[in-house]
């Protein structure tokens, strides 16, 4: 079973976490040789996602990370996640899962309504043209 573990990303800012996985005597796995993927969707039916990096090192460790215009092209609210690792023998592993929350920033939702108004200013340039 995949461990808990939350998440919570700034709108429109670089997000880096690094994770680390044990066992259940709290020895971390050995990923050598392993490679790992993680997904963010709106509920486990959505059909589209967003890709985090994900990067496994040493000590168990895997690096998570978005850049700033993924997350900023992400709405706010609440995702389901998960990390799944791959063995070299193609064995597949759901190691961790939570929820990732995308917190709105100030500084994006300005760029937003500006990017809006440019864009409606241009569709009433383009109607006036074609009248």
């Amino acid at each position: 079973m995949a461990a808990v573990h939350n998440l919570y990303i700034d709108q429109g800012a670089d997000f880096s976490v690094e994770i680390g996985i044990f066992d259940d005597f709290n020895t971390p796995w050995d990923l050598s040789g392993y490679s790992a993927e993680a997904h963010m969707k709106k509920s486990h039916y959505s059909s589209t996602y967003h890709e985090f990096s994900a990067t496994p090192g040493a000590n168990g460790i895997i690096a998570l990370s978005m850049t700033s215009t993924v997350t900023g092209a992400i709405a706010e609210g609440r995702y389901l996640y998960d990390i799944v690792i791959t063995s070299a023998a193609g064995q597949k592993t759901r190691v961790i899962e939570g929820i990732a929350t995308i917190n709105p920033g100030v500084t994006t939702w300005k760029r937003k309504l500006q990017y809006q108004i440019n864009l409606r200013l241009l569709q009433l340039v383009v109607e006036e043209l074609v009248r």
